[in-house]
């Protein structure tokens, strides 16, 4: 994607710089997450469950936000319904959360901190993602001209006499005989019928 031509250099740098931090926050707090769910994951399976069930459900579980999170984008710039990705989000969400708050130990502090992960990606996911770009002038409209302003020499504008219309009167198509009308199968609707 070309960058807008107005962008400054500074306003790329810190572009790049915000993209970095999310990366850098998504992938710890893709590790702890996708941990904490997997563990959640196991803990509440049937005895000889795969690990790989475990991680199946982190991934699926930590992976739907960031894609609500780009389609909610995408549809916002096309105009487009919103309502179910946001469903989405809101879900993937609170199962996250779940797993956070799960495998947390019991009380207020722990809870806390086991959320952070989930809910440090899900804030810079929203503020990196939902960034409104700069409005751009049209690439191909005409440069403004400055206005003339009226000296005190300048004669004032002439004011032209409105003009009244005298009202036509409408004009009255010819009668056409009804049997210039013809049905599709070609039987005229009024008059003798040809057999």
């Amino acid at each position: 994607m070309k960058p807008h031509p107005t962008n400054t250099r500074a306003d790329r740098i810190e572009g790049l710089v915000l993209i970095v931090i999310l990366l850098i926050v998504a992938g710890f707090a893709g590790a702890a997450s996708f941990t904490h769910v997997k563990d959640w994951t196991l803990d509440n399976s049937p005895a000889g469950t795969g690990e790989w069930f475990g991680w199946a459900n982190a991934v699926i579980s930590e992976l739907i936000p960031a894609a609500a999170l780009l389609t909610i984008r995408r549809r916002r710039r096309t105009g487009g319904s919103i309502g179910y990705p946001m469903f989405l989000l809101v879900a993937a969400v609170a199962l996250s959360l779940s797993a956070q708050l799960a495998v947390a130990k019991p009380g207020l502090s722990g809870w806390l901190l086991s959320a952070v992960p989930a809910l440090a990606f899900i804030g810079l996911s929203k503020l990196v993602l939902s960034t409104a770009p700069t409005p751009t002038p049209a690439a191909d409209a005409a440069p403004a001209r400055p206005v003339e302003q009226p000296t005190a020499t300048a004669p004032a504008p002439a004011v032209a006499e409105p003009v009244v219309l005298a009202p036509v009167e409408p004009a009255h198509p010819a009668p056409v005989a009804p049997a210039a009308f013809v049905r599709r199968n070609g039987v005229p609707l009024m008059g003798e019928v040809t057999r």
